[in-house]
């Protein structure tokens, strides 16, 4: 007996391929657009297709020094035009198939590294991946496009331990690093009070020289223009003379105003001596050089 059938159309939307079987087993695949099909005996019984998927896998494990992690895998791949027969028929579900290969390479590559080189070797664990998953899905006609490590989270409590461990370091450096600026302040600061000490003793030194010498050509100059005139009378003269001249310049300055001098009838006398012993002692230092 023959059965007749009729031409029923299918349309297969673009980047998927369809699989077409007659009467339960397979028959051919058809491309996309509007495809013919022969009712009752054929029909599509299934699409593939050919866009490049993604899947997301976390795996727990453990590292070599016992730190429980959660890595997230993220697999993009896609079907093979070629081997779309394999593609259909070899396995129920690729995305199972995909996630236990990953959960194997993870498993067997971390628990040989410690948590920090695990963070350096990111690339070398996904690429682990990729190697093996290109062997394996090739056979049940998938491309394994790339795979990325995507993330990596350990237990909060040793994410907050290593912050604590980073925060402490770098702390500790920075107290480190501001020791020394106030080291170098402390050391510069009093580099410059020695040099200013110094230059401050060389200026008082060429003062005084200069007030020797000074009172030297005055005395000189005044003992030539008024005979009779010995050299203590012009100094007893120039040094009330400074003492008129300092008064005059502490009442004209506008800081304090208020003198303690020594009161009582032999008081000017008593200064006038004093004065010039100060200068005289001074003048004998400018002389020896201090």
């Amino acid at each position: 007996m023959v059965m007749q059938g009729c031409c029923c159309f299918e349309c297969i939307q673009t980047s998927t391929i369809g699989v077409v079987e007659n009467l339960g087993k397979f028959s051919r695949i058809v491309p996309a657009g509007l495809v013919c099909i022969m009712c009752p005996l054929e029909s599509v019984v299934g699409r593939v297709s050919l866009r490049v998927q993604q899947l997301d896998v976390p795996c727990e494990t453990k590292t070599k020094d016992n730190v429980f992690v959660t890595v997230v895998i993220s697999v993009q791949y896609e079907a093979i035009a070629e081997k779309v027969y394999d593609a259909f028929y070899k396995l129920t579900d690729p995305k199972l198939q995909i996630q236990s290969y990953v959960y194997d390479v993870v498993r067997s590559t971390l628990p040989k590294s410690t948590l920090e080189e695990a963070y350096a070797s990111k690339n070398d664990i996904a690429n682990a991946v990729q190697q093996t998953l290109d062997a394996q899905m090739f056979e049940y006609g998938y491309k394994i496009v790339q795979t990325l490590v995507t993330d990596m989270m350990p237990e909060i409590r040793v994410k907050t331990s290593f912050n604590d461990i980073n925060a402490s370091m770098r702390m500790r450096m920075a107290q480190a690093e501001k020791a020394e600026a106030e080291k170098i302040m402390q050391v510069k600061a009093a580099e410059a009070e020695a040099e200013a000490k110094y230059l401050s003793g060389q200026g008082v030194a060429k003062q005084r020289a200069a007030i020797v010498d000074g009172l030297r050509d005055s005395i000189a100059d005044f003992s030539s223009t008024v005979e009779g005139t010995t050299p203590k009378d012009i100094m007893d003269l120039l040094l009330i003379t400074q003492y008129f001249d300092m008064l005059k310049d502490v009442g004209s300055n506008n800081g304090p105003k208020t003198l303690f001098l020594p009161h009582g009838p032999d008081s000017v006398a008593e200064l006038q001596v004093k004065l010039h012993n100060n200068v005289m002692r001074n003048m004998g230092k400018g002389a020896l050089g201090f």
